[in-house]
């Protein structure tokens, strides 16, 4: 393992493309759009305003959230003004899902995710200058709105057969579930938001997850027969594994934007594991590092794949832009620190117990010996087995060798309550004390 560059990559734009929407293409960032040479002229001129909304369905936004928060600070550092909508209404009704029905959470805890979620989104945008974040709630411009209002001055506009046609709600109508007129409405909302954000704000521009076009485009409809004017909308690609599995999940586990749900370390190990075939688009998509210096990469991964160069960049990257840089570099140590290269007592208590959850692991005592622990952990597959490796000096506790077979674990417990246990080189367990 060599080491990760000295300092992360301030956001910014690659002033190698013609335009901003040459920059978007050649990232990958753009699946669908509206009329694309509009586009290129509207994001090449004067300064506009444009959205993308979030849903407080979780107490965190995840990886996908995140392709939109990057794609709204690129459009950011090009002069145009982003509204960051958190959606308190719109989370109370929840976006179709393509198997079966969300399940409905109660206003309190929707409330309480709109400001999380308000938080999160905050750290990416910036609160300077004249095209400064706004963050944006639709729940107050839908919360006094009556039912009848809603009818007569949103609904006519929409017409059924359009409605149906939609990729969830087709897919729900084709399902042994169905769909309900709650989550049939939600487009409607949706295209709202779009609607008051023009009339509000000047809005011209959403940006959303390809898999919600039929959401995007109801709003351009909206605006379109509501005010007479056109405005724009961008599908970003849903981002999968070149071997088809979903991406933005680690061993069954989303990854969570919140470090209590999901820690720098876990992060950082994540992007670690990229496949080859995946990290070139992963550093388009996820960093701002320019095309020169990924094309740099993509040569490295071509000719020197057992470098992994590639990788450790993306993980010091998107964990830095995420968790800052103290978070990176502790995560860094700790990576470092389990193979031997490093100090695990200099570890902080929150970084090791995140580096010891990812390894297999066992409760143990003091009073326990490192042999039954060897076995305990999986690492050795029977006592005579574990004393076999003490004997051939293979074994190591926080990468002290242990010497003797009758060697108790004493107080080999770190900050946290844990130690690591290595069998061989690359052999790792973690040892989880009472505490």
């Amino acid at each position: 393992m060599t080491d990760a560059p000295e300092t992360l990559t301030a956001p910014r734009l690659d002033d190698s493309f013609d335009t901003l929407w040459d920059e978007l293409q050649w990232r990958g960032l753009v699946h669908v759009s509206t009329d694309a040479e509009a586009l290129r002229d509207v994001l090449a001129g004067d300064p506009i305003t444009y959205y993308c909304g979030f849903d407080p369905t979780a107490p965190s936004l995840h990886l996908g959230n995140l392709v939109q928060l990057l794609l709204m600070r690129r459009l950011q550092l090009a002069g145009h003004r982003p509204l960051a909508l958190v959606g308190g209404s719109t989370g109370l009704i929840g976006d179709p899902r393509p198997t079966a029905e969300r399940q409905l959470n109660d206003r309190e805890t929707v409330a309480e995710w709109v400001g999380y979620l308000q938080q999160q989104v905050s750290r990416f945008l910036s609160a300077d200058g004249p095209n400064a974040v706004t963050l944006v709630n639709n729940l107050d411009w839908t919360a006094g709105l009556s039912a009848i209002d809603f009818l007569r001055d949103v609904g006519k506009y929409f017409r059924v057969g359009t409605m149906l046609k939609k990729d969830a709600v087709a897919a729900r109508l084709n399902s042994d579930a169905g769909i309900s007129y709650t989550e049939f409405s939600y487009q409607i909302l949706q295209g709202y938001d779009f609607l008051e954000l023009y009339r509000q704000h000047g809005c011209i521009l959403q940006t959303g997850g390809s898999d919600q076009w039929g959401n995007l485009t109801s709003g351009t409809d909206l605006v379109h027969k509501a005010e007479g004017v056109s405005v724009h909308a961008i599908g970003t690609p849903l981002i999968t594994n070149s071997d088809g599995t979903k991406f933005g999940k680690s061993e069954g586990n989303a990854i969570w934007l919140d470090a209590a749900m999901c820690s720098p370390y876990t992060m950082y190990q994540f992007w670690l594991n990229t496949d080859d075939a995946d990290v070139v688009d992963r550093l388009k998509v996820f960093t701002f590092l320019s095309r020169d210096e990924i094309d740099d990469y993509a040569r490295l991964v071509a000719d020197e794949p057992f470098r992994r160069a590639a990788q450790r960049r993306l993980a010091l990257e998107v964990t830095g832009l995420v968790h800052g840089e103290d978070a990176v570099r502790a995560a860094i140590a700790a990576s470092h620190a389990l193979f031997g290269q490093g100090d695990l007592a200099e570890l902080d208590a929150a970084t090791l117990r995140a580096a010891v959850a990812e390894l297999p692991g066992a409760d143990v005592t003091a009073d326990d010996t490192v042999v039954a622990a060897l076995v305990a952990t999986g690492l050795s597959s029977s006592a005579s087995d574990a004393r076999r490796a003490i004997a051939q000096g293979g074994v190591s506790v926080n990468n002290a060798k242990v010497d003797s077979e009758d060697q108790l674990l004493g107080s080999a417990a770190l900050a946290g309550g844990v130690a690591v246990l290595r069998r061989g080189k690359k052999t790792l367990a973690g040892l989880r004390f009472p505490r």
